[in-house]
């Protein structure tokens, strides 16, 4: 008996290929440091009198979101291009933190792109590798082992009388 079940259908006439439409293109990189967040001047329009200039300050929230990018796994592949989306994500995450929470469904979307949240990395197939001490651990106690006594160490039974 070589097989279980129906045999499988031709390949030409399945519905589903699972194929990559178009082919995967590696292209090479070159990656950017991270600038500082800029120092510019926004326009004050007063209701009485003449518009003038003050420099822009960037809250608390956002000059620690903007340190915070240093500790994300992929900004060693950050090019320019990237940075320069980020810094306008900082731009809308800077409005959300003076009050305007319409800016945190813009800031939401754009930080997904760079795999902030578990579900971000999932959806993007972003998996982290953090096993290495674990896997340390394991092998340690594996060596350690040299018997089933050993196993059981620490293990009595309970008579039943």
């Amino acid at each position: 008996m070589p097989g279980r079940g129906p045999a499988p259908k031709d390949p030409n006439q399945r519905a589903r290929r699972n194929k990559d439409v178009v082919q995967l293109r590696v292209v090479e990189i070159t990656p950017a440091r991270k600038p500082d967040l800029p120092e510019f001047e926004v326009e004050v329009r007063p209701k009485d009198g003449e518009p003038f200039m003050v420099p822009y300050v960037w809250p608390a929230a956002t000059r620690d979101w903007w340190s915070m990018l240093d500790l994300h796994p992929l900004v060693r592949e950050f090019t320019d291009m990237d940075w320069s989306y980020l810094l306008d994500t900082a731009l809308f995450h800077a409005s959300f933190w003076r009050g305007n929470l319409e800016a945190g469904k813009e800031v939401r979307l754009r930080e997904a792109k760079y795999g902030f949240t578990p579900e971000d990395r999932a959806r993007l197939r972003i998996q982290f590798a953090q096993a290495t001490g674990a896997e340390v651990d394991t092998a340690q106690k594996v060596e350690r082992v040299q018997s089933s006594r050993d196993r059981m160490r620490g293990i009595t039974r309970k008579d039943t009388a």
